[in-house]
């Protein structure tokens, strides 16, 4: 535990209590780095075993029963070359963890949690250094005697015996302290953070942690960076294992997740004040990139490592007067207000700060235990050190003088002291401290009360596990032999340290998940800060993998305090403009993935996410995009209605068309016993009108919603009216054409000449119209459908034709006949003026054909409702043209020139034709 964490200053004032110390003896041991750890215990293992030396750093605190158990916190305090330097200087914020653990100690012994029995520990401070770390586990477990390696059963039963140890803040203290208690089989909870290696409980398997995996920590901080759209950060990290498995582990989700790093720099080892040039070279560098790079700043690194990077922010704030004002986000390790004077707190760099930080509830009455402490009463761990630390005055009882200060009144009150000094509220490390001494307690609680410990108890006080009894505590089947016989207690420990699930006195559970990690999470701090160099902590969101799916993590965005340069705008962190609504990315090559163009979403695609879709996407088939492409809008169903304005104007025309055919009808009833209206066979006339009427009307199946029925009825019945009105036209121009064919003497044609063959022309033909239309309809008829694809922003509703080849047949049919017909009426157009209906016959069919084949590729390029107004424009053309061309001539002369429809030549031209007596035609000749 981090209760002292004293560095080696000799850029600032240097303060230095005089007390006693007793560690110089150890002075003749080499550095960490010229001496391996394999090496470091054997020499401990000599140097202890022969002396037997204790280190007089350590508090012990007992428990008393009939078995003694001890529990070992480990405090972390000296950079590695400390004893190089001439003075120390204590971080006194860190001093709370020892408050902390007195403070739990306190309570289970006020409590009935342990009955008869005396809860104490032993405090040690391991300085950052590997060497003391060996040194007092081993001092530890021998308790001053004798060490001989690979032995330990001199200890009697009713001796104090080692049962659990409770270590951190560094993961690699941990590490180092995991290599012997694991020999020894004693259970470790430790309340900082670990690395992965002791992930592997094959070779940890008695290693507990009281913080949540890091890779929960690793999710969340994917997911706070997602959150705000930071695609573009920089990374600082320490250069050592832990922060290289920290990049291992963080770098695949940045990359899943489209976040790149703008740039990344290892912080130096920190040894001491007095920098290098390479040093101050990489400083340099980092500072760069801070000013010129992205405003998102990820730093992972503890307190110790990060050293290098506070100096440089407090250099840049106070010296420059050049604040680097950045989103700093923090992992769980370091806290950045823990330093060691109030006035060497980076506030304005750090204002708007987040962190993640290890989960805290209010413990009620720590605060109440922290005012009731008194220097001269308490006997907790270095208190008196602290004491004069943080008050500035001497303790001369203890031997404690602060140069030219004061004696201390013990009536001080922790809670008068600044927040960078000392906070009342527990901190994270803290409730990691407290927690792990009540798992602890609760273990043995249960150990105590489980009815092998008492049958055990009542044969003579040996607890006797048997090596089946002992199993691995993660799942493995295979017993673990027992290295040193005399430690199955501790095996059994940690059992039932495993096990343990609780309720502390907050409310809050405690138990841990099968890899021996605390089952919780992170919360998300956001640091304000105040001129008067003060702060405040805000728990801005969460990141806790046993929360209900799809609340793992969250964020209050509205209490969040930015830095003061972003004027409490949401920061940007991106290497390029965002792409707004509409846009999607695409990535450029040689270009990290962040740094990418935005291109427009097609035609019928969307992206509707605020900035940065991955791609745009495709809207329903019921839908289309707007102009801005972030938006589907339902599609209208379109079709030619009645309430549509060109519906209604082609509705008009054919209602017109077909008013003036039944008048045109009507005249011809009216003078059918004139001889133009007789000469013109009148049956064929009203046929050749009728049908026209009923192509006009047909046109109105065009127009209105498609059904089943009108989809039927549509091209079947416009097909055979037209051909009928068509073979009409073919029936009389023949007629005309044999008519003056049989006016030559002999001629064979006399016998074909009259209303007989017109019919038999007019029948013939239509049924075979008719006949394919019936088949068309029985083989694939025609049925409504919707187009959604023709046309972007409608559904067009039109009838299917069925089979293409039935409908081009029957359209192929109709312009045969229509081509037969001009044609005959053609090669007759020269006949005798005075009866001159093969020339109107011509010209007729002439329109016909015209308006037809025009409408081929016009009807081909069209869709909806346009491609039906184009059939409907072709129907009504082509039956005014034939209305026009044949039957308007005929009506002028009836009704405009009556005297020309009583002359002779008709008369008798019209006894010729209904009388079926030919007789020469010299009256021909002369014009009309």
């Amino acid at each position: 535990m981090k209760a002292l964490l004293a560095e080696p200053h000799q850029k600032f004032e240097t303060v230095r209590l005089e007390t006693h110390k007793a560690h110089g003896e150890f002075a003749n041991y080499r550095t960490d780095d010229e001496l391996s750890e394999s090496s470091q215990i054997s020499q401990l293992l000599e140097e202890l075993g022969t002396s037997g030396m204790m280190i007089i750093c350590p508090v012990i605190i007992k428990i008393h029963e009939g078995i003694r158990t001890d529990t070992f916190i480990e405090a972390n305090s000296l950079p590695e070359t400390a004893e190089t330097e001439p003075g120390f200087v204590a971080i006194p914020k860190n001093y709370q963890h020892i408050l902390a653990f007195a403070f739990a100690v306190n309570e289970i012994r006020k409590s009935n949690l342990l009955p008869n029995t005396t809860l104490g520990s032993k405090i040690s401070d391991n300085y950052f250094n590997t060497r003391y770390i060996y040194q007092n586990t081993l001092e530890l477990l021998y308790r001053g005697n004798p060490i001989h390696r690979n032995y330990f059963c001199a200890r009697k039963q009713k001796v104090n015996k080692l049962m659990a140890t409770i270590s951190g803040l560094r993961s690699e203290n941990s590490i180092h302290l995991a290599n012997i208690l694991t020999i020894f089989k004693i259970p470790q909870v430790s309340y900082g953070p670990f690395g992965l290696m002791l992930n592997d409980k094959t070779q940890y398997p008695y290693f507990f942690s009281m913080v949540p995996n890091d890779v929960h920590q690793y999710v969340g901080i994917v997911h706070l960076l997602k959150h705000f759209g930071w695609n573009w950060i920089g990374l600082i990290r320490t250069d050592d294992e832990e922060g290289e498995i920290f990049l291992q582990n963080l770098m695949p989700k940045l990359l899943q997740s489209n976040i790149c790093i703008a740039f990344k720099e290892l912080l130096p080892k920190f040894r001491n004040y007095l920098m290098d040039d390479s040093v101050q070279e990489i400083l340099g560098r980092i500072a760069f990139n801070l000013l010129n790079k992205t405003n998102t700043i990820l730093l992972h690194g503890d307190r110790q490592s990060m050293e290098p990077l506070r100096i440089l922010l407090l250099c840049y704030e106070i010296d420059y007067r050049l604040p680097i004002e950045r989103v700093w986000i923090i992992t769980s390790q370091w806290d950045v207000t823990s330093v060691y004077k109030a006035n060497e707190f980076a506030a304005k760099s750090l204002n708007g700060t987040m962190s993640f930080a290890l989960h805290t509830r209010v413990e009620s009455g720590f605060q109440d235990f922290i005012d009731s402490i008194h220097p001269y009463k308490s006997e907790i761990f270095l208190i008196e050190l602290f004491w004069c630390e943080v008050f500035h005055c001497s303790l001369p009882f203890f031997y404690l003088y602060y140069p030219n200060a004061g004696n201390c009144t013990g009536e001080e009150k922790l809670r008068s002291l600044p927040e960078t000094v000392f906070e009342m509220r527990m901190s994270g490390q803290s409730y990691g401290i407290y927690n792990a001494v009540y798992a602890v307690a609760h273990a043995l609680h249960a150990m105590y009360s489980s009815r092998t410990w008492k049958k055990a108890m009542v044969k003579g006080g040996h607890l006797s596990v048997q090596p089946w009894q002992v199993t691995h505590p993660f799942g493995h089947n295979s017993p673990i032999s027992s290295i040193l016989a005399c430690n199955n207690t501790n095996a059994t420990m940690h059992l039932f340290l495993r096990n343990v699930r609780f309720n502390n006195t907050a409310g809050e559970e405690i138990f841990f998940d099968k890899n021996g990690d605390l089952a919780g999470g992170f919360d998300i701090m956001n640091l304000v800060t105040f001129p008067n160099q003060t702060f405040q902590r805000v728990r801005v969101g969460w990141m806790d993998p046993w929360s209900p799916t799809g609340k793992e993590f969250y964020v209050n965005e509205s209490a969040i305090v930015w830095n003061q340069k972003f004027q409490q705008s949401i920061p940007k962190a991106t290497c390029v403009p965002n792409c707004h609504s509409g846009y999607s990315r695409i990535v450029q090559e040689g270009k990290p993935i962040c740094c990418y163009d935005c291109a427009q979403c097609p035609q019928g695609s969307i992206s509707n996410q605020t900035a940065d879709a991955e791609k745009c996407e495709k809207c329903p088939e019921a839908q289309y995009s707007n102009r801005k492409q972030d938006e589907c809008i339902p599609k209208l169903i379109s079709y030619l209605s009645f309430e549509d304005l060109m519906g209604a104007g082609l509705a008009s025309v054919a209602i017109l068309v077909f008013i003036i055919t039944v008048v045109v009808m009507g005249i011809f009833l009216a003078h059918r016993n004139t001889p133009i209206v007789k000469a013109n066979n009148f049956s064929i006339t009203c046929i050749l009108l009728s049908s026209l009427m009923l192509g006009l009307l047909s046109s109105f199946l065009f127009i209105g919603q498609p059904g089943t029925v009108t989809c039927l009825l549509r091209q079947t019945l416009f097909g055979i009216i037209f051909s009928l009105s068509v073979s009409c036209v073919l029936a009389k121009t023949i007629t005309v054409v044999l008519a003056f064919m049989a006016t030559k003497p002999d001629s064979r044609m006399r016998k074909w000449v009259g209303k007989r063959l017109a019919l038999s022309v007019i029948m013939f033909c239509s049924l075979i119209q008719t006949g394919i239309c019936v088949v068309w309809l029985a083989t694939s008829s025609p049925f409504p459908e919707f187009d959604m694809h023709s046309e972007v922003s409608v559904i067009i509703l039109q009838c299917n034709e069925g089979s293409a080849v039935m409908f081009y047949v029957v359209w192929g049919y109709m312009g045969l006949l229509a081509i037969i017909s001009f044609t005959v009426a053609f090669l007759a157009r020269k006949l005798p003026d005075s009866f001159n209906e093969a020339k109107l016959i011509t010209f007729s069919m002439l329109i016909f054909c015209s308006v037809w084949v025009s409408f081929v590729p016009t009807y081909l390029s069209t869709k909806g409702k346009y491609m039906v107004a184009v059939e409907i424009f072709s129907i009504l053309a082509s039956s005014a043209g034939s209305l026009a061309c044949i039957f308007f001539p005929k009506c002028y002369i009836i009704l405009v020139r009556p005297d020309a429809n009583f002359m002779e030549k008709w008369l008798s031209f019209f006894k010729y034709i209904t009388l079926n007596n030919i007789q020469p035609s010299k009256c021909h000749t002369k014009k009309f």
